[in-house]
């Protein structure tokens, strides 16, 4: 299989000695990743290093072959990301911030109605965005994240802070992504039930450690939940 990201040795320390240490994960084309740990197991702190947000202190990250600090453009041309929180301006419409946001693409209008569609924002597109609900947010983040089409889809607690109705309707919509167009998404998260419902092979991350890396199929084999197995993996590892 295709790799399309690679983690190798990423290290970045704080002051605080918090931080990720000598992380190494693959994650292959297509599939839906999730990087599960509780708050401030360093999971931003990577995921901003992939995106080029922050330098490590050592290691490197591959995306599509190539090497996030040595060809960044090349790196994140296929690749779309939502990093801590949606940033909209919320005096504009969601339409209005999408076009924002479709100047660095050079999308059509047309191409904007079409991701809104996708995210079931369409209905939505001319109402202020400071009226939006915090799921309607993260699916208008999701609209700018896919609208140059990317192969990969790197998104930091996109369920975070929503409803039982908010999370069904994100952890949906990924699922179709996945299915209609073989997106390979990395997810971080700190939502054991949602991680196992929505993710096909899931890496432990615990105070900055990355404990295991296994498919959500084999584990369930072995466990009779997803809780268990993090719980297990914790006990056995600190």
């Amino acid at each position: 299989m295709d790799k399309a990201i690679m983690i190798e040795n990423l290290s970045k320390t704080y002051k605080n000695n918090r931080g990720i240490h000598d992380i190494n994960l693959e994650v292959n084309s297509g599939e839906i990743f999730g990087f599960l740990g509780p708050n401030g197991a360093g999971k931003t702190t990577a995921m901003k290093i992939m995106t080029g947000l922050m330098k490590p202190d050592k290691g490197d990250v591959k995306i599509n072959g190539y090497s996030i600090t040595e060809s960044y453009e090349k790196a994140m041309k296929n690749v779309g990301c939502i990093i801590e929180s949606v940033m909209l301006h919320q005096y504009l419409s969601g339409f209005e911030n999408m076009k924002l946001r479709a100047r660095y693409f050079d999308v059509s209008d047309s191409r904007i109605d079409e991701c809104l569609e996708i995210t079931g924002m369409l209905k939505f597109k001319n109402e202020k965005t400071k009226n939006y609900s915090l799921g309607m947010r993260q699916r208008l983040g999701l609209s700018m994240a896919i609208l140059s089409d990317p192969q990969i889809l790197i998104l930091d607690e996109p369920l975070n802070g929503l409803d039982v109705e908010g999370m069904v309707e994100i952890r949906n919509l990924i699922l179709k992504l996945s299915r209609e167009t073989g997106t390979t998404f990395f997810i971080s998260s700190h939502l054991i039930h949602d991680v196992e419902l929505t993710c096909n092979k899931i890496g432990i991350l615990y105070e900055g450690k990355l404990l295991n890396i296994d498919s959500t199929d084999n584990i369930l084999k072995n466990y009779s939940s997803l809780e268990n197995y993090y719980l297990s993996e914790v006990d056995s590892n600190v």
